[in-house]
């Protein structure tokens, strides 16, 4: 077989241009439009960034006014929606749930296979204000509690808040929570919005792109890394464990979440940020064990392989300490990263061309079915039977 360079992963391959996001070589900084991503974070809201990343340019005053005016009108679900979660089992993955409940928010709608611009940013403003629903609702339900529904003189973090926990947040939590959606919004062609983008390539609906792309997020390696931190947390319990735990986890060749990532050789951008909006909630809910712990574990990882956090490591602790259930925080990240995936599949449709990639087979060479006898011999020895008589 001829030699063939095989790029597993796709790692290193630039299969097309994009206008959203990038991150700059000579900084090592996560941009938006153009935008450094911790000036964002420090100077945005998330509704304004969900605006940038969608049409390329930050709002002026008016613009944002009509853009949260229009995504808190859309915050309800739909009895319908609701119906359709509680069908589903409590042992589901929250995942699941989103997945779900996403697939029949996007087919409900009236103009669920119109794909022109208009329609298709819609759509995607509609995604963004239920999701928060959907997540809030999934974690009381699984405690037992009722739904609250949304509160239209909210902000989106501030409501998305206070419809999981019942109260409306302390500045300083939302704030965290803020920053955590804009870290989480977009990050090019990651590996669920290339699904996305695959999918909208066949020309299929926007709904379906975002579906597939939920389901690449729900991969441990991933999206659901966040998940996998606060387990690993959960497993050290105290930062006078973190040696031990470390020793074993490195001499049994365990993957330790929540450090390394395949675009940052220096480090991920966007963690100095989330580590900074970590150490208010740290300090806000007097849980300096936790800080502990995470200061311990990383100083004790990058000492020992020089790899360093990506923004799941301060994430994870981050969401515990608001109080959402660790299963919540994919979720969390879809809620997020809804505005990125939505971003990409309306580029994609802008200028599509069929994303089908080729494949170098190394199976077994071609081989036959004993007895086996072509349509076609068979046909011409009933043509000519005196000649198949022999």
């Amino acid at each position: 077989m001829t030699d063939i360079d095989i790029k597993k992963g796709l790692a290193g391959v630039t299969v097309d241009y994009t206008a959203i996001s990038k991150v700059n070589p000579e900084t090592n900084s996560l941009m938006y439009s153009g935008y450094p991503v911790q000036e964002l974070a420090a100077t945005q809201s998330f509704e304004a960034v969900a605006y940038l990343l969608w049409h390329g340019e930050l709002p002026d005053a008016a613009q944002l006014a009509e853009f949260e005016a229009t995504e808190r009108a859309n915050r309800a679900l739909d009895p319908n929606i609701k119906q359709t979660i509680d069908l589903l089992p409590l042992e589901a993955h929250p995942m699941d749930v989103v997945r779900t409940a996403v697939s029949v928010v996007t087919a409900s709608d009236p103009a669920a296979f119109d794909s022109s611009p208009e329609a298709d940013t819609r759509k995607a403003l509609r995604l963004l204000a239920k999701i928060p629903a959907i997540v809030a609702y999934d974690q009381r339900r699984r405690r037992g509690q009722e739904a609250i529904e949304p509160r239209a003189d909210l902000d989106y973090s501030h409501n998305f808040l206070y419809m999981t926990f019942g109260e409306v947040p302390e500045a300083t939590v939302a704030e965290a929570f803020n920053v955590s959606m804009i870290l989480y919004a977009e990050h090019s062609f990651n590996a669920s919005t290339f699904t996305a983008r695959v999918i909208s390539s066949t020309m299929s609906d926007l709904g379906s792109a975002v579906v597939g792309a939920i389901g690449a997020l729900k991969g441990t390696l991933h999206g659901g890394a966040n998940e996998a931190v606060m387990h690993i947390f959960d497993e050290i319990g105290t930062a006078d464990n973190v040696v031990p735990w470390l020793d074993d986890a490195i001499a049994n060749k365990k993957k330790v979440m929540g450090f390394g990532h395949r675009v940052y050789k220096r480090g991920d951008s966007r963690v100095p940020t989330m580590k900074a909006a970590l150490d208010t909630l740290v300090e806000y809910y007097d849980a300096p064990q936790l800080g502990e712990l995470y200061d311990t574990l990383e100083s004790e990882f990058v000492g020992r392989k020089g790899i360093y956090p990506n923004l799941d490591y301060p994430s994870g602790p981050a969401y515990h300490l608001m109080g959402f259930d660790t299963l919540t925080f994919t979720p969390l990240f879809v809620a997020a990263r809804i505005v990125g995936w939505t971003a990409h599949i309306m580029e994609q449709t802008a200028s599509n061309a069929l994303i089908r990639p080729l494949a170098a087979y190394n199976g077994p060479d071609e081989r036959h079915i004993e007895g086996y006898v072509p349509p076609a011999e068979v046909a011409a020895a009933t043509e000519r039977p005196e000649e198949a008589a022999g």
